[in-house]
């Protein structure tokens, strides 16, 4: 089941989703081999520390996360990598690892490689290792709001 939370937001806004159930998988390249999804196509969610706030980089699953192009593209030296012990307070619905894109549920930014908005849907955890929600992109953008950055991978 998606975390609670996502999916009271989704039914409340009315949107169509389609929620897959998958093995166990830990990582956002297994994920999208378990439900054949190429995997930049995939979104997942990497959670940084922006000038001491919490932050989404929502980017495809094979990216590997450049700290030096996202300083660069946020314009600030303060980037990092948030620590698992920053984060997960604010995860209570959610395995480790398996966050969904949502910042407005978690009071954060959304930082998406543009990349992904190139497709007319959009893939990603839905708050465990076992489950992926897959839904329209308009619809994810319009409800989350995020702010594009150019990734080069």
């Amino acid at each position: 089941m998606p975390s609670q939370l996502l999916k009271e937001f989704l039914d409340e806004n009315d949107i169509k989703y389609i929620s897959i159930m998958h093995s166990m998988a830990f990582t956002a390249v297994e994920v999208a081999k378990s439900v054949h999804i190429r995997s930049r196509e995939l979104a997942k969610t990497v959670v940084l520390n922006v000038d001491n706030e919490l932050a989404m980089a929502v980017v495809p699953a094979n990216y590997k996360v450049n700290l030096d192009i996202l300083r660069q593209t946020l314009n600030t030296d303060n980037v990092q990598l948030a620590k698992e012990s920053e984060f997960t307070p604010r995860f209570k619905d959610c395995e480790v690892g398996a966050m969904p894109p949502f910042g407005c549920l978690y009071d954060m930014d959304v930082y998406i490689a543009e990349s992904l908005s190139e497709d007319d849907t959009i893939a990603f955890n839905a708050g465990s290792h076992l489950e992926a929600i897959k839904m329209n992109y308009k619809d994810y953008e319009n409800l989350v709001k995020p702010r594009f950055i150019f990734l080069d991978n």
